[in-house]
């Protein structure tokens, strides 16, 4: 019987270990071909970096000079940000209150948040520009109601299965020594929901920051791009595709991501499984 869990154990490690490498390849051949001149990018795309191939930061220079990727740097930075505050506080805000006031009322909202989940982007896109335009929304500003609209269903059910395990005694002992039911919530219920919170804002940063179709749908790109939307345009007319610049803007936009992401894993197996299995 030992002998057979230690086999299967080898047998996951190496399974699992040629999975991490088919994932890290992509991501090692992309950084390569960041550091190479433009001609050899694709005619020898899988190569080594040599002294002959080594464009040395010319290919970083074009994409944060030419194609002004430090500005939309500036403007992803600002909407992930701001969306992800304001979906964690009036998510969580809006799961409290559904948990706590059982009525018909918050029992429609839960519905309503669990039914966007299943809802295709595909069914609204088509107008989701022209109202946003309408609505004045088509700034970084007026984006992070965008998100919080299509990040809310996942975010309130999350936060719901999580609150259903808090003790509302706690907060019952807070009110009676005073405390507002906002207090209450800020001071005792939002420290408890802290592994929530984590993966909630993990997943929906990852999420933001590698959108592309949103913010090209609803942003005035005349004005503000985020990172995807300048690595789009780095595509020129007649198929004309600057290959450096594209490599160098991957790298650049993936980098952080990989970091937050690695930075912040052990929270999110656990912030799903707070608030998927106690709800």
């Amino acid at each position: 019987m030992k002998e057979r869990k230690r086999l299967l154990s080898i047998i996951g490690t190496v399974v699992f270990s040629i999975f991490s490498i088919a994932w890290l390849i992509p991501i090692v051949i992309i950084v390569m071909n960041s550091f190479k001149k433009k001609s050899f990018i694709q005619s020898i795309p899988f190569d080594w970096v040599t002294p002959e191939t080594f464009a040395k930061f010319a290919n970083y220079t074009a994409a944060l000079r030419k194609y002004h990727l430090l500005d939309a740097v500036g403007w992803t930075v600002l909407i992930t940000v701001g969306s992800v505050i304001v979906i964690l506080i009036c998510t969580s805000m809006c799961a409290w209150y559904i948990t706590r006031v059982k009525s018909k009322v918050s029992k429609f909202i839960y519905l309503l948040c669990v039914f966007s989940m299943v809802v295709p982007f595909q069914m609204v896109m088509f107008t989701l520009s022209f109202t946003a335009d309408r609505l004045h929304l088509n700034t970084p500003w007026g984006i992070i109601i965008v998100y919080l609209g299509f990040g809310a269903g996942l975010a309130v059910f999350m936060f719901c299965g999580f609150v259903k395990s808090i003790p509302v005694e706690i907060e019952e002992a807070a009110l009676i020594d005073g405390a507002s039911p906002l207090r209450a919530f800020f001071t005792i219920v939002l420290p408890i929901m802290k592994p929530t919170y984590i993966s909630v804002g993990i997943l929906e940063t990852m999420w933001i920051w590698n959108d592309f179709l949103l913010p090209y749908l609803v942003l005035d790109t005349n004005k503000y791009k985020t990172i995807s939307i300048v690595i789009q345009f780095m595509k020129g007319s007649y198929g004309r595709v600057d290959m450096g610049a594209i490599m160098a803007a991957l790298v650049l936009a993936v980098i952080p991501v990989i970091v937050f992401y690695l930075a912040c894993q052990k929270y999110i197996i656990k912030g799903v499984a707070a608030g998927a299995v106690k709800g």
